[in-house]
């Protein structure tokens, strides 16, 4: 008789476009976050914990890139009921989606205008790239229920002072403004109509401005280009005359003489401003978009945030089927190595606008919303590359078990350790070999050791080993400055939270200092 076939055990693997996160990533993801919430929240808007899982109708096709609803989403089909098939139900792709779903719910609960701001995972079925993953962060704030520009202001100096509160200093930042009606009247003003099939593909030709030149972006509004790889990339087919008229609205070339706006914009706002004024000149729409942003920028002004923070700028194309007026990108300005050596611009770390549309799919009527999200880890990709966080953090200081006996000992150690405020913990592996407890504290990373065998309790004292002054010590001190740099201390029993806080005050370590 033939044996069964075992069973294959699982590969321990992460799914493709996942990942796993650990200790330190997890712990500075929540003090940004924390951070955010608290700008978010001075800024008096409510917190909202919506569901993971929508139905694909609700999600509705505001995926971008993607034309059918459960394309780019993880959905799956409920069991049908007898008289009905199953509901499709998919992950959340953004954060903004299920808003509207929230909104629309429970409208006649929620105050109006209704702010909220939301934390959490989002996912996306796509294909992984590098630094593109399936499951990401986002950090949203929203309004919903206020025409006014000044709700779109109001969130440009938000998300500056959100960027500041994190570690990104004025001067390593600028808000990019800019409005899809702007956009829209300068295709009308050249002669696109409305209902162009074009008008798409020229939306996307344009949102490549900031990676292409003006000859790239002119060739592919015309006739086409070959691209880095030699592929030939088929052009929009627009008119020389129109091309040009695109590219210099997009590349601000013939600005016009300085406008008499200056005290109310910013010299940099008011030429930029004049130049979008010239590039739609008789079209409504565009003319409506300006005079938007002009409100913006002078709301932003008044509110002390000048153009060297929030700033008008023709090359922000966001969103196409998705936001309906001003829409805003926080840029770092600051230049990275990336992983070949080159030395390129950080880029964009947060994005959003107006929607006014989207609401209106559950309830009919038009409801005005704007709102802003940050991508937490690209975000926190910048902070690392500049120096501003730590990839590690320190462990806990450790306890060994010279007794296992005297675990109460030990636990109380860890007790009075952890009520002042020091991260601790208690050796809980076999105690048997005192070397591993040491080779286990310093794959912690821990700062501290605290060692009490028979003959410390019996006189009332501990040792107190500093782990980090140690390794130093062992990498490069003579046997002379080891004698007069001692990493070892022995102190009375009721000085262990004394002497704890003393050398993490000296590595500049969470819960060094006096006491508290």
């Amino acid at each position: 008789m033939a044996k069964p076939k075992k069973t294959p055990r699982p590969k321990a693997e992460t799914p493709k476009g996942f990942r796993d996160y650990f200790g330190a990533e997890v712990t500075q993801r929540t003090e940004m976050l924390r951070k955010i919430a608290a700008v978010y929240h001075r800024y008096g808007f409510d917190a909202l914990e919506s569901s993971g899982v929508e139905t694909v109708e609700a999600l509705g096709k505001f995926l971008p890139d993607v034309d059918r609803p459960n394309e780019g989403v993880f959905a799956w089909q409920e069991d049908a009921d007898a008289d009905k098939p199953g509901d499709w139900l998919a992950l959340r792709y953004d954060l903004t989606a299920p808003l509207a779903r929230v909104y629309a719910q429970h409208q006649n609960d929620l105050p109006k205008p209704y702010r909220r701001y939301a934390m959490g995972p989002v996912w996306r079925n796509e294909k992984p790239g590098p630094g593109r993953f399936r499951q990401f962060y986002q950090c949203d704030a929203d309004t919903v229920g206020a025409p006014s520009v000044a709700a779109d202001a109001e969130i440009c100096a938000m998300l500056a002072d959100c960027l500041e509160e994190v570690g990104i200093p004025r001067g390593d930042y600028v808000v990019r403004v800019n409005n899809r009606k702007v956009l829209e009247g300068v295709l009308d003003w050249i002669g696109i109509a409305e209902d162009d099939e074009r008008r798409p593909a020229i939306f996307r030709t344009m949102d490549k401005a900031d990676k292409l030149d003006e000859r790239g972006v002119l060739d592919l509004l015309t006739t086409g280009r070959q691209d880095a790889s030699g592929a030939f990339i088929e052009g929009v087919g627009l008119y020389i005359q129109q091309a040009q008229q695109i590219v210099q609205y997009l590349f601000q070339k013939a600005v016009p003489p300085q406008s008499n706006k200056v005290d109310e914009f910013g010299e940099k706002n008011a030429r930029r401003l004049a130049s979008m004024r010239q590039a739609v000149e008789g079209s409504q729409i565009g003319n409506q978009g300006v005079n938007e942003l002009e409100d913006i920028v002078r709301l932003a002004k008044g509110l002390g945030y000048e153009d060297d923070r929030v700033v008008v700028d023709s090359s922000v194309v966001r969103g196409l089927g998705y936001y309906t007026g001003p829409v805003y990108e926080a840029e770092l300005t600051f230049d990275i190595q990336d992983e070949k050596g080159r030395t390129r611009n950080f880029g964009s770390v947060a994005g959003g606008g107006r929607y006014d549309d989207l609401v209106k799919r559950f309830t009919g009527q038009e409801v005005p919303a704007t709102g802003v999200s940050i991508g937490v880890d690209r975000l926190l990709a910048a902070l690392q590359a500049k120096g501003r966080m730590q990839t590690s953090e320190a462990g806990p200081v450790v306890v060994t078990v010279m007794d296992r006996d005297r675990m109460a000992d030990y636990q109380a150690m860890v007790a009075e350790l952890r009520q002042a405020g020091i991260r601790a913990e208690v050796y809980l592996g076999n105690p048997k070999n005192f070397g591993n407890q040491l080779k286990y504290a310093d794959k912690r990373g821990s700062p501290v050791a605290v060692i009490e065998g028979g003959d410390e309790k019996e006189r009332g004292v501990i040792q107190i080993k500093d782990l980090i002054l140690g390794a130093q010590i062992a990498e490069s001190a003579t046997l002379e400055e080891w004698k007069d740099r001692p990493s070892q201390f022995e102190v009375p029993r009721d000085d262990l939270v004394a002497k704890v806080r003393d050398i993490l005050a000296q590595h500049d370590l969470p819960g060094g200092g006096a006491d508290k």
